[in-house]
Parts: structure tokens; sequence; C-alpha cells
């Protein structure tokens, strides 16, 4: 396991480069620049700016620049919020997102595993159910779902604050964390129940019913850890998706997450700030990506040997 684990995670290094690397060269051959948006400035002025920022060297020498702040954890000056540096405006939004999106994903499987499994082993009545409340939430987009309940909640019953972050108090996450669980449930439930369904067909769980073994030994002993593997490949991007966050519940909501500052970025040509969430994104894929070999190799022994 050990060296499985070692093999994924030097895998991971030339694709973060890659990563990078595309995200840099792709930025800077994009037509306009930091400054576009400012007022006009006379040639000087602009040229002492590009100086400062290291923008008027050779692409490769600013790559390789770049290369080197990345190496010490430094993700560069922002132009846009030019008083503040990447670092800073990320370590800002980064909380939000990760309790939304991290208690988000948390409901959903809390939610959608045990319904996925229940509809897979009862059918009938059950299934029905579950298949309903999935398809129901698959088709309802976040756009739509999340002013419905703000209207419901926070503004016919009153029982949440319709926006804002207020600290990170429970009051004023629920709503947002709700909005962005329910298409979750939906897909955590339809994959664990298409999971239960086919591990349940497998020789190995009728062998343990013909031994006479009892429900609960059959689902959590026998059927659970390969059940779960299809839902684990699908947490892996659901988990960065959810922690990144949703610029619709973020602007739903009014909060200010990794989303809006990636927008503003890049409609004010913000190199640094664009780079620094792309890389980010680009960690978080990959480390969710690891994980997800990680517990499919524990969960399914075969997948090492693939």
């Amino acid at each position: 396991m050990g060296r499985y684990a070692l093999s994924r995670l030097l895998a991971a290094v030339p694709t973060m480069l890659a990563i990078v690397t595309l995200a840099f060269v792709m930025l800077r051959i994009a037509p306009g620049g930091p400054f576009d948006s400012d007022r006009a400035m006379q040639p000087q002025v602009r040229a002492a700016l590009e100086s400062h920022y290291h923008l008027d060297e050779p692409l490769a020498f600013q790559y390789l620049r770049y290369l080197g702040q990345l190496a010490r954890g430094d993700l560069g000056p922002s132009y846009y919020y030019r008083d503040r540096g990447v670092n800073e405006l990320i370590a800002e939004a980064l909380p939000v997102d990760l309790t939304i999106g991290g208690l988000a994903l948390l409901l959903a499987c809390l939610v959608g595993i045990p319904l996925g499994a229940l509809a897979a082993w009862r059918g009938e009545t059950l299934d029905r159910v579950a298949s309903f409340i999935s398809l129901l939430g698959v088709s309802m987009p976040v756009y739509v779902v999340a002013p419905l309940i703000i209207l419901l909640f926070a503004v016919v019953l009153q029982w949440f604050p319709a926006g804002g972050w207020g600290g990170g108090a429970p009051r004023y996450i629920v709503l947002p964390v709700v909005s962005m669980a329910l298409p979750y449930v939906a897909y955590v439930t339809r994959i664990t129940r298409a999971g239960f369904l086919d591990t349940l067909q497998q020789p190995f769980i009728r062998a343990a019913r013909a031994r006479g073994l009892s429900t609960g030994a059959i689902v959590f002993r026998h059927a659970l850890r390969p059940a779960l593997v299809p839902l684990v490949a699908f947490l892996g991007p659901a988990v960065v998706g959810a922690i990144t966050g949703s610029i619709v519940i973020e602007n739903t909501f009014g909060l200010d997450g990794i989303g809006q500052f990636f927008v503003r970025g890049a409609f004010n040509r913000d190199y640094s700030l664009v780079m620094g969430v792309t890389v980010l994104y680009g960690l978080l894929i990959v480390l969710a990506n690891l994980a997800v070999d990680l517990l499919q190799a524990w969960l399914d022994p075969r997948v090492r040997l693939r």
C-alpha cells in the first residue's frame, strides 16, 4: 500500500507542473493586460508599473520567477487589489468555501448513503421514493433551488437570514449548506443505490446469504466496502467542486468566496490572482484524486493490481 501511495504521489508532481505551465502561458498570451482597465496613464507610468511587477521581462524569465515564488509558497501580489497579496485574499475566502462545501458534502453523505443503501436492499416503495428524490435533485439546478429556499425559510418563515456570512454563525450557514447539498444528495443516493445493486448480485453476497448471515452482517461486513467504490470515485471531484465554492451560491447569499475572487481577477486581467486560484484548484484536484486512489485501493485491493 505504501509503494502504491508513493507512486501515485510522484505521478501528481508532473500533473501540477503541467497545470501551472498551461495556466501561465494561456494567461500571458490572452489579449489585454492587468492595467488596461485603469484610466489612461502616461507611458512612463505604465512602464514603471510593469517594471515593478516584472512584467517587462521575457516570458521565460517571468515563468521561472513564478515557479520560484511557488516553491516558497508565495502566490504573488494582486494587480487588482494592489494593497493585498494573493495569499491573503485566498486565506480570507477559503474558510467560507471550506465551511459551506464541507458541511454540504457531509450532509449529502449522511442522507444519501443510507437512503441509497436502503433503496437497493428493500426495493419497491422505498426504491421509488429514493429514485424520485434523486431525480428531483438532479433536475432542479442550484440557481432555482437557492432562491426558493430563501423565499420559504428567510422571507416567509423568517427562520434564517437571507444572506451574509455573519462570522460563520450557524444560522447564517444553514441555507447555503442546504442549497448546495441538495444536488449532491441526489447524486450520492443514485450512485450508492447503483453500487449496492451491483454488489448485492455478486457471488460472494449470495454465498453469505446461503450461510445464513444476518442482514447487518451481509451489508456492513461484505457489501459496504465494494459498494462504496463508485461513490468514492465521484466524491473526489465533488469535494473539490464543493470546497472551492459555487459562484451561484456565493452570489445568491452574498458570500465572498474564492469563486468571486476568481471572476473578478479574470475580468480585471489580474494574472497573479487568477494563477493563485488556478494553482489552488489544481492542487485540490490532485490531492482529491490521490485520496480517491488510496481509498479505492483500501476498499478494493484489486485496484492496486491494475
